[in-house]
C-alpha cells in the first residue's frame, strides 16, 4: 500500500510539472507574439452566441491597433459603429443614434481583453494560463482574468505560428463572442489620425471628456 501511494503521489507531483512546464511554454509563446507586435491590421468577422449556443448577431468590420493603448474597431455589418482608443480615452460612436460616449481609457481597458493586443504591461498581472492545446494547425491558449470584476469570465486565443487567427470571449452571462481575423498585417505603419477621434457636429458627447471633444494623436 505505501509503495502505491508513493508511486500516486510521485505521478501527481510529475503531473503537476508537466502542466505547470505547459503553462509557462503557453505564456512565453503569447509573451512573444506580443512583445513582437507593435501594430496589427485585419478584416474580422464576430459571433455572438447565447448560453444555448444559438446565434444572437453577426457582425464584421476592420480592426487596427498600435500598442501602446492605440485600437480602432469599425464595425461595417449589420450596423455601423466606431471604437477609438487614442492613448488617453476610449470613445464608443454610435451613427445611427448620433451618439458617442467617451472614457478613461486605462480605468475601462485593466483587466479586458482588449488589454491582450493593445497594452504595453506583463500579461501574468491580469491574466492566468488555464490551458494550452492543439486543434488541427491552431494552438489554443486560454486565460482567465485575475481581476473578479471583469465582465468576462475566459478569454482563448487561437494562434497559427506567429500569427492570431481567431479568438473566443465567454462573459458571465454564459454569452460567447467569437471573433475571426482574415487578411492580417503584422506592423503596418498607420496615418498619424488613424487613432484619433473627433464627434461630427450635432452629436451628442456622454462622458467625462465633453469639454474636451477631440482625441490626442
Amino acid at each position: 500500500m505505501f509503495k502505491l501511494s508513493l508511486r500516486l503521489a510521485m505521478a501527481s507531483c510529475a503531473l503537476s510539472l508537466a502542466a505547470n512546464a505547459h503553462a509557462a511554454d503557453a505564456f512565453a509563446r503569447l509573451d512573444g507574439f506580443v512583445k513582437s507586435l507593435t501594430a496589427f491590421e485585419a478584416e474580422f468577422t464576430q459571433t455572438l452566441r447565447d448560453g444555448q449556443s444559438r446565434v444572437v448577431e453577426t457582425s464584421s468590420g476592420l480592426l487596427a491597433i498600435r500598442r501602446p493603448n492605440r485600437f480602432r474597431w469599425d464595425y461595417r455589418e449589420p450596423h455601423a459603429q466606431v471604437i477609438v482608443a487614442d492613448g488617453e480615452k476610449l470613445w464608443m460612436y454610435d451613427p445611427e443614434l448620433e451618439q458617442a460616449t467617451v472614457r478613461p481609457l486605462q480605468q475601462t481597458l485593466a483587466g479586458t481583453p482588449a488589454i491582450l493586443l493593445s497594452g504595453a504591461g506583463d500579461l501574468r498581472e491580469s491574466f492566468r494560463i488555464e490551458k494550452q492545446e492543439t486543434r488541427g494547425a491552431l494552438d489554443w491558449i486560454t486565460l482567465t482574468p485575475k481581476r473578479s470584476d471583469a465582465d468576462f469570465k475566459r478569454v482563448r486565443l487561437a494562434l497559427r505560428g506567429d500569427r492570431l487567427q481567431a479568438m473566443e470571449l465567454a462573459d458571465k452571462l454564459g454569452q460567447t463572442t467569437y471573433i475571426e481575423f482574415v487578411n492580417l498585417k503584422l506592423n503596418p505603419t498607420f496615418a498619424a489620425d488613424r487613432f484619433t477621434f473627433t464627434p461630427p457636429a450635432g452629436v451628442d458627447v456622454i462622458g467625462a471628456a465633453k469639454a474636451n471633444a477631440s482625441s490626442a494623436p
